[in-house]
């Protein structure tokens, strides 16, 4: 990363726990808000209404940001999506944040990266806000949030329901990617750590399935290794690959425990749908003695670490947003070709078994009535091109979601929606 890239990212991106970090433009309020993170020094987490006054805060004082609801829970509580800087530019970057309501830290991250973004006044932010539409999701499952527990108030985890869509909060996530094509994707969590094997203090991980467009791919192991990662070790943060389990004296892998090519992942739906992805996991554990002593301290080491790590996440789109840009816009037409195997299992670092790879896939598949109007609305959530028929409806495999279609349809995929019926007459 360049001196000038690095001080965006550090204007950005650090957490003002003390004072806030940017300075307010003239019309906007005196004082930009502060977080209840902030306010208390880490000491507890942002309420539900601090998140919401916030908000509404910062949409009112600012006029690069906007705040709307895309959901609503179960429990009636809103999803909301913030744009920031929305401009008439491809170039465009999601955050997810907190999909698991007790990984608070990336939330809080979330929220003071919006109120920072909104109120700077130096050059270079405004230059990359010219050129960038960032658009983040605050709290993606706040229910879960607000009784602190993994999944929504149904238990359901929200990350394993990116192809099946059966959550409000999923639903929300996926009308957002088809309706706005991000080019990136990133999705902020946290973990527990196991000593000497698995204790960095951040984590991250891009889309392995199969399907992934290799350009693809390719950007988003650069916006890990060569952005992310060296932004958060430039912080004083150690990071690794998430999932693998290392030997502390020679540094091989000795365990894998991540979800890998699993399409449900939204780590590995984004590469599916042509974005490159990015899952972040901050360490949730302490790792001193002071930090045990210190709940606030621990807090609020897993909150910058996450904002470093978002640092390099603007590094990446401001340096590397035509290399970007050319790659999704590829992977998007390349469907429309129609050529080549998809893949029902393996991942980037465990091959596909033959049984696990459609070698010449259908033309398409055929839903008859029942089963088209049981799935049509989460087809539609995807994204993906329908042809209306008198027995049903037919789905092409000739189209932007081509590698999506047979996970959804197909017989032999782990979680498809319907068996639809291939088509061979191509």
């Amino acid at each position: 990363m360049t001196p000038r890239i690095r001080t965006l990212a550090l204007a950005c991106a650090t957490v003002a726990l003390a004072a806030p970090l940017l300075t307010a433009p003239a019309q906007a309020t005196p004082e930009p808000p502060r977080t209840g993170f902030e306010e208390t020094n880490g000491a507890r987490w942002t309420t539900q209404p601090e998140e919401q006054k916030l908000l509404a805060a910062v949409d009112k004082a600012s006029d690069r940001v906007s705040v709307s609801r895309i959901g609503t829970t179960k429990q009636d509580r809103p999803v909301q999506l913030v744009r920031i800087g929305e401009r008439s530019t491809k170039n465009t970057v999601l955050l997810i944040c907190s999909q698991h309501g007790d990984e608070p830290s990336g939330r809080d991250a979330c929220l003071s990266t919006i109120r920072d973004l909104a109120y700077a006044k130096d050059k270079k932010t405004e230059r990359f806000l010219n050129r960038t539409t960032l658009l983040v999701v605050p709290t993606a499952n706040p229910d879960g949030r607000a009784a602190d527990t993994r999944g929504n108030s149904d238990g359901v985890d929200i990350n394993r329901d990116h192809i099946a869509l059966k959550t409000a909060e999923a639903r929300a996530t996926a009308a957002v990617i088809r309706d706005r094509r991000p080019d990136v994707i990133y999705d902020l969590h946290e973990y527990g750590a196991t000593p000497k094997y698995y204790d960095k203090d951040l984590f991250d991980l891009w889309p392995r399935n199969l399907n992934t467009d290799e350009a693809v791919h390719g950007e988003a192991q650069t916006l890990s290794k060569s952005y992310v990662r060296p932004a958060a070790e430039h912080a004083g943060h150690t990071t690794g690959t998430y999932g693998i389990w290392t030997d502390p004296v020679t540094g091989e892998p000795i365990k894998q425990t991540a979800g890998d090519g699993q399409e449900r992942i939204l780590r590995n739906v984004s590469g599916i749908k042509h974005a490159a992805g990015l899952l972040i996991e901050s360490r949730v554990d302490p790792l001193t003695d002071a930090e045990k002593n210190d709940e606030a301290l621990n807090n609020r080491r897993r909150v910058t670490s996450q904002q470093a790590a978002l640092g390099g996440l603007f590094d990446y789109t401001d340096e590397r947003r035509a290399r970007l840009e050319r790659a999704t816009d590829a992977a998007r037409a390349e469907g429309y070709r129609d050529r080549g195997p998809v893949y029902l299992g393996g991942a980037d670092n465990d091959p596909a078994e033959p049984s696990e790879i459609i070698q010449d896939p259908p033309c398409g598949y055929r839903l008859d009535a029942a089963q088209y109007a049981d799935i049509k609305d989460e087809l539609a959530l995807h994204g993906v091109t329908v042809k209306r028929q008198k027995s049903g409806a037919y789905v092409p495999l000739r189209q932007s979601a081509r590698a999506l279609v047979p996970l959804l349809l197909d017989e032999r995929a782990p979680y498809h929606l319907a068996k639809g019926r291939p088509d061979m007459s191509c």
